[in-house]
């Protein structure tokens, strides 16, 4: 698990121009999606070519926000990162440029459905009600990586939940584009994991300072429970 901190100079930026850090109030999980972002078996199991030491550790957060907005009826989404042959050509100025010759095999490799590298990780508690939305650039949200948007407009979500790895890769990409679509973002301090502390911390200041509602699995677990409580004594 990251040792999470906020550059103190975006804290005081935050407080400046809209009096704290945190965004939100409340939210109603009928109309939120947890999006979790590449919890893939090429991300998380020793020895594979992506793995991120760290991401094991968040998933008892991921299961326990998923269990909460699940009973309180929301929706789950896990996102699976996809680079097969069709992905890759579609894709080249980064295949081409900013990976080896023999990591882009590697990762075709890796990420191809149907291959080990591309299975959700065992440990993840999916329920038969989950979504599966596969996804071919870093962002989810961006023309031509997935129909994740689509799906979301069409149940009428309004505000996501991002966890997943890489921090300060695809979990970013994704959550800055939720934002300038108009979903109000909620991004877990301790349910997304980079590489290293201070790639993980530069991109919880980044999401705090101006995208997302930066906030912990026990702050964001009991909005959900607080949402549900004047539902239940109707």
């Amino acid at each position: 698990m990251h040792s999470i901190s906020l550059f103190p100079s975006v804290v005081a930026r935050v407080a400046e121009r809209r009096g704290g850090v945190r965004v939100f109030d409340g939210l109603d999980p009928r109309r939120t999606a947890h999006v979790v972002v590449d919890l893939q078996n090429g991300f998380m199991a020793p020895g594979q070519l992506s793995a991120v030491a760290t991401a094991p550790g968040i998933v008892p957060n991921v299961n326990r926000i998923s269990r909460a907005l699940r009973a309180a009826g929301g929706l789950v989404v896990y996102l699976q990162h996809t680079a097969d042959p069709a992905a890759v050509a579609g894709w080249l100025t980064f295949y081409d440029h900013f990976v080896s010759p023999e990591r882009r095999a590697g990762m075709i490799e890796a990420f191809t459905p149907g291959n080990f590298g591309h299975d959700l990780w065992p440990e993840l508690d999916v329920q038969p009600a989950d979504l599966f939305v596969r996804k071919t650039r870093f962002g989810a949200f961006i023309q031509g990586s997935s129909d994740l948007h689509a799906i979301l407009q069409a149940r009428e979500i309004t505000t996501l939940i991002i966890t997943g790895t890489v921090t300060n890769v695809c979990c970013e990409s994704t959550a800055r584009d939720a934002m300038m679509l108009d979903y109000r973002v909620f991004f877990i301090a301790d349910g997304n994991a980079a590489h290293h502390d201070l790639e993980h911390n530069a991109t919880l200041s980044a999401m705090a300072n101006i995208f997302c509602d930066v906030v912990t699995t026990e702050e964001v677990t009991g909005l959900i429970g607080a949402a549900t409580v004047p539902r239940a004594a109707e």
